[in-house]
């Protein structure tokens, strides 16, 4: 999977308040919101994520008592106007939470307001998405949106999911569920999971990685789910010395890296490096170079580069090393076949 991030667009996120909406369901997923929005405009770039909290009424309950007031209007939402377009430049997210107990109750006016609102989305992939935190997903189910579709929820409310819509495809035991335009995820904390996976669909992993480590939160994935990127593996740790050093070098990782220049930005030896990364990290300081390196190399090769260039660009020091490098870490074909491909 190529490492660099997509061309960036403006992405409104609808939270769907209902009265005692879990408050951790849709707080945890905007704060990683709004903290890419922090590390793009730092990086100097511009704001991704526009943040709406909607809903039947003005003002409602959380599920800790506290009011959320200033609550917009349910919108209408519609997708991009240009369905041909590859690259949209606007994409809307509705995100539905989950309530309190072990069923929910939606047999009231907000409730059937909102179903009624949700009957009426036509969801697209890349341009009207449905997110689904804890049992988020029975209320889109109620709502009709997940026959056909493969989804999870709070292992609480498995069988409530099953109940609500027989022909969706209910997944336990996951960390999160992607069936575009519809993602779902198994509750509360693991809605953040969620988020962080969508961000670096937005924004990259390197700005994932510097939002994970401002919440303090491991980057997670299902267990089955296919992974993000090079660049998000072996990060699933809390270490900032390590992430110290995994952040520049996945920054520059055609530099001229060694392990003492490493432990340098850790501020460590060389010997204690190796064992942070063994420790926490799972591999070798210059194993998780050389993944880096190759994911470099085969994003270039994509892009329409050859094996020379794609060598120089990713840090490699010939043809033959990127080859040998290819070969070892198991990729298919030829690096020139890929070339050629892109």
């Amino acid at each position: 999977m190529t490492p660099e991030p997509r061309r960036p667009r403006r992405v409104a996120v609808h939270f769907v308040l209902l009265p005692d909406s879990l408050i951790l369901d849709w707080a945890g997923p905007a704060e990683a919101l709004r903290i890419a929005n922090q590390v793009l405009l730092a990086q100097g770039q511009e704001a991704v994520f526009e943040l709406h909290f909607v809903g039947p009424s003005p003002s409602t309950r959380s599920s800790v008592g506290a009011c959320i007031s200033q609550i917009e209007p349910l919108p209408e939402l519609r997708p991009d106007a240009n369905p041909h377009a590859t690259t949209p430049t606007h994409c809307d997210w509705v995100v539905l939470v989950g309530q309190p107990g072990r069923r929910l109750d939606l047999d009231h006016a907000e409730g059937r307001a909102v179903l009624h609102w949700l009957r009426g989305l036509r969801l697209a992939p890349e341009r009207l998405e449905l997110l689904c935190v804890c049992a988020g997903a029975v209320i889109a189910a109620h709502a009709g949106l997940l026959a056909r579709h493969r989804a999870t929820t709070h292992h609480q409310h498995l069988d409530e999911l099953r109940e609500a819509e027989p022909l969706c495809e209910v997944v336990q035991n996951r960390v999160f569920v992607l069936d575009p335009p519809l993602s779902s995820s198994a509750g509360v904390t693991t809605g953040i999971d969620l988020m962080l996976h969508r961000i670096a669909g937005e924004c990259g992993p390197a700005v994932t990685a510097l939002v994970a480590q401002t919440l303090v939160v491991a980057l997670r994935r299902g267990p089955h789910d296919p992974e993000l990127s090079p660049f998000l593996n072996h990060r699933n740790h809390l270490h900032p010395a390590l992430h110290r050093v995994q952040d520049a070098v996945s920054q520059s990782p055609q530099l001229d890296w060694t392990v003492p220049r490493m432990a340098d930005v850790a501020h460590t030896s060389a010997r204690h490096l190796g064992r942070l990364f063994a420790e926490h990290a799972g591999i070798a300081p210059l194993a998780y170079l050389r993944q880096l390196r190759l994911a470099v190399a085969q994003a270039a090769l994509q892009s329409g580069h050859n094996v020379t260039q794609a060598a120089a660009m990713a840090g490699f020091s010939s043809d033959t090393q990127l080859r040998r490098t290819w070969h070892d870490l198991g990729m298919a074909g030829l690096p020139s076949a890929q070339a050629s491909a892109g």
